[in-house]
C-alpha cells in the first residue's frame, strides 16, 4: 500500500509533563492489537503542550486554521504487526481552538479532539526560553509552562526522553474490534533542559474522575522538546485477528 500523505505541519516547542500511572487504569482506552509500552518498567501518561505551524491538509491550507496551539493527555502502546514491533502513542485527549480541526481529526481519524478557549506564550532571552500553554473551560484556566534554557541539546540514546519522543505511530479505537493506525514521521528532536515547570490542570474535569488524582501528583519529569516539521500518513484500520496481542 502506497503511503500518501494526509497532513502536513510543523510542531514547536512541546512541553511534556510525564506521570507514572497504573496501566490498568488506561485498559479501557487500549485499541484492540495494541498493549501498554514501558520504559525501565514505568507505565508513562503525559501531558503534552505544543504549537502547531504551517497546517496543511492533503497539501491545501485553510485560512484562520494554519497556526494554533494544542494540548493532549496521551499514553504509549506497542503493536505488533506480525513481524516487527510499531510503538505508538494513544491520545486520551486532544485540545485545540479550532472546531474545523476536531471535526476532521474525530471523523477520519476517530481521535478524540474537543473545542476550547487557548492561548500561549513564548518569550526568548539570551539565557532563558520561556513557553506556555492555557485552556480553558467551566470559566478556568489551566497552564501548562517551562522556564528553560535557551539553547537545545541533542537527544540522548536510551533516555527517558528518547521514549517518550519517538513513538512514531498513532492508536485509535474505530470500534470494538478494529483499531485505526497511522504513522507520524519527524527526525529526532533535540531537547531543552527545564529549569523550572508549572503544570496547573484540573485533570478530574477535564479527563474524568479516574485522572483527577494526577492534580496532586508530582511529574516524574517535564522536559521541552524543540519539535520539527512532520508528516501524518493516511490511515489504516487493523483489527484483532490481524494481531499477536499479549495481554496485560
Amino acid at each position: 500500500m502506497s503511503r500518501q500523505k494526509f497532513l502536513t505541519a510543523e510542531w514547536r516547542k512541546l512541553i511534556m509533563a510525564n506521570y507514572l500511572i497504573d496501566p490498568a487504569l488506561l485498559q479501557s482506552y487500549l485499541p484492540v492489537g495494541t498493549e501498554p509500552d514501558f520504559f525501565n518498567n514505568k507505565c508513562y501518561v503525559s501531558l503534552v503542550g505544543f504549537l502547531f505551524k504551517d497546517v496543511r491538509i492533503k497539501g491545501m491550507q485553510f485560512p484562520w486554521h494554519t497556526n494554533f496551539p494544542e494540548v493532549n493527555l496521551r499514553f504509549y502502546v506497542k503493536h505488533f504487526d506480525g513481524k516487527n514491533w510499531k510503538r505508538g502513542v494513544v491520545f486520551i485527549s486532544e485540545i485545540v481552538p479550532k472546531p474545523a480541526i476536531a471535526f476532521v481529526a474525530n471523523t477520519l481519524y476517530k481521535e478524540n479532539y474537543s473545542t476550547l478557549p487557548m492561548r500561549y506564550n513564548w518569550t526568548q532571552g539570551q539565557e532563558q526560553l520561556q513557553v506556555g500553554y492555557e485552556w480553558k473551560k467551566n470559566n478556568r484556566w489551566n497552564k501548562i509552562a517551562v522556564s528553560a534554557a535557551a539553547a537545545s541539546q541533542p537527544l540522548a540514546g536510551g533516555s527517558e526522553e528518547e521514549f517518550i519522543t519517538e513513538h512514531f505511530w498513532g492508536y485509535s479505537k474505530k470500534t470494538e474490534g478494529k483499531t485505526v493506525e497511522y504513522h507520524v514521521e519527524h527526525p529526532r528532536w533535540e531537547i531543552y533542559p527545564v529549569n523550572e515547570y508549572i503544570v496547573d490542570c484540573d485533570f478530574g474535569n477535564l479527563y474524568g474522575e479516574a485522572f483527577g488524582f494526577l492534580h496532586n501528583q508530582k511529574p516524574d519529569s517535564v522536559f521541552m522538546a524543540e519539535g520539527s516539521p512532520i508528516i501524518i500518513y493516511n490511515k489504516k484500520i487493523i483489527s484483532g485477528r490481524d494481531s499477536v496481542l499479549k495481554l496485560f
